[in-house]
């Protein structure tokens, strides 16, 4: 038997981009996000952030392994009394310890996690 064929669908992250910053400038939080890519049976996941400027994502967890790539502004993440500026175009690794993003202009980062696998998946 056979696997099911998988379908390809192609984002456009300036129209995304656009959607989230006109979100989160209507949303008293200040920030906005949409998964692009990946869901609940997949190890990637790739969630596009807005945050205008000043908005920051409190101090939260690491996943297992991720990075950041800054589509559009300039943020700041922080994590263990050290800091890293990126700005437009930029990617990071997200550190392996607790870590914050603050917004140094209006901007959009994508999120990029491979999650651990759950007990039983196949490879």
């Amino acid at each position: 038997m056979t696997e099911p064929e998988q379908v390809l669908e192609s984002t456009d992250l300036v129209e995304v981009q656009a959607a989230l910053l006109a979100t989160a400038r209507a949303s008293s939080a200040q920030r906005a996000a949409d998964t692009v890519y990946g869901g609940r049976d997949t190890l990637l996941r790739q969630t596009a952030i807005a945050l205008l400027a000043g908005a920051e994502l409190g101090e939260h967890a690491s996943p297992p392994e991720a990075t950041l790539q800054v589509l559009s502004g300039r943020v700041r993440l922080s994590g263990a009394g050290r800091s890293w500026d990126v700005a437009t175009g930029g990617l990071v690794p997200i550190p392996p310890e607790r870590h914050s993003l603050t917004a140094l202009e209006d901007s959009v980062v994508l999120l990029s996690v491979l999650r651990a696998p759950t007990a039983g998946a196949s490879a």
